[in-house]
C-alpha cells in the first residue's frame, strides 16, 4: 500500500481547506473502490486525488460518483489520473495540462477571486508515476522535465521509486541510491520547490512482515505554494 496526503489552507468560505490525496492502486479496482468508498465516509473528503497506476477497462479509467478524471492523452496505458471532486469542479474553472507521456499529468485549477487568500488565481497539481528505465536518470521522466519555474503555486505529488535521506534518514542507501534520488532533489531545490514529507513517516506499507516500510511517495511544493501548505 502506497499513499500520501496534503492539506493547504485556503479562507474560501465554499474550500476553508485543499485536501489532497495520493495512492498508487496496483492496478487494482478493489484497490481503487476501497480508497473511493473510504472517501464517501468521511466528513471532509478530498477535493484531489492523484493516483498511480489505476485500473482500466477497456483502456477506460473507472468512474466514480462525484469525481471527474484525467488522465494522459498520449496513447497506451495511462500510469497516472487525478480525480477531481465534482463539488470542485462546480465552483472552480478545471483544466488539464497534456503530456507526451503516460507517466505525468497535470491539472490547473482557477479561481477568479484568488486562492489561499492570495492575489493568485489558480494551482497546478501533477501526478507522477517514475518508472524504472535502462538509462540516466534510470527512471522515466527526468527531474529537469518534473520541476518546472511557474509563478503561481505548483504541487507534484506521486510514486517516486526512489530513496533519499531527507525523506527517509533511517535507511541505509547504497552510493547508487543516493545518486539517484539525489539528482532530482538537487533539481528541485534549485527550482525552488521545497519536500513536504515528514522525515521517517513512511507511504509505503508492504504486504509481507518481512521488507520494511519505506518513503516511495513523496510530495513538491513551489515557493509559491509552500507557505499555503499546513500539513
Amino acid at each position: 500500500m502506497e499513499n500520501f496526503f496534503t492539506r493547504l489552507t485556503n479562507s474560501q468560505a465554499v474550500f476553508p481547506s485543499f485536501p489532497i490525496v495520493q495512492h498508487n492502486c496496483l492496478g487494482s479496482w478493489d484497490v481503487f473502490l476501497s480508497l473511493f468508498h473510504i472517501f464517501t465516509i468521511l466528513p471532509h473528503p478530498p477535493l484531489i486525488i492523484a493516483i498511480q497506476d489505476p485500473p482500466l477497462r477497456h483502456s477506460e479509467l473507472p468512474t466514480f460518483t462525484g469525481f471527474l478524471s484525467f488522465a494522459p492523452p498520449s496513447p497506451g496505458h495511462p500510469r497516472v489520473a487525478i480525480y477531481l471532486s465534482r463539488l470542485l469542479d462546480i465552483h472552480l474553472l478545471c483544466t488539464s495540462i497534456p503530456y507526451d507521456t503516460s507517466e505525468m499529468v497535470s491539472v490547473d485549477v482557477f479561481s477568479p477571486e484568488g486562492l489561499f487568500s492570495s492575489s493568485y488565481r489558480s494551482l497546478r497539481v501533477t501526478s507522477i508515476y517514475l518508472l524504472y528505465t535502462n538509462r540516466p536518470p534510470y527512471r522515466s521522466i527526468t527531474p529537469d522535465r518534473m520541476f518546472t519555474t511557474l509563478p503561481s503555486p505548483h504541487l507534484i505529488i506521486g510514486d517516486f521509486n526512489f530513496h533519499h535521506p531527507l525523506a527517509d534518514p533511517l535507511r541505509a542507501l547504497s552510493d547508487t541510491e543516493f545518486t539517484l534520488s539525489a539528482c532530482y532533489l538537487d533539481v528541485s531545490f534549485d527550482a525552488p520547490y521545497h519536500l513536504l514529507n515528514t522525515p521517517g513517516v513512511y507511504t509505503r506499507f508492504p504486504f509481507d512482515f518481512i521488507s520494511r516500510p519505506s518513503v516511495l511517495n513523496l510530495a513538491f511544493a513551489n515557493n509559491t505554494l509552500s507557505p499555503f501548505v499546513s500539513s
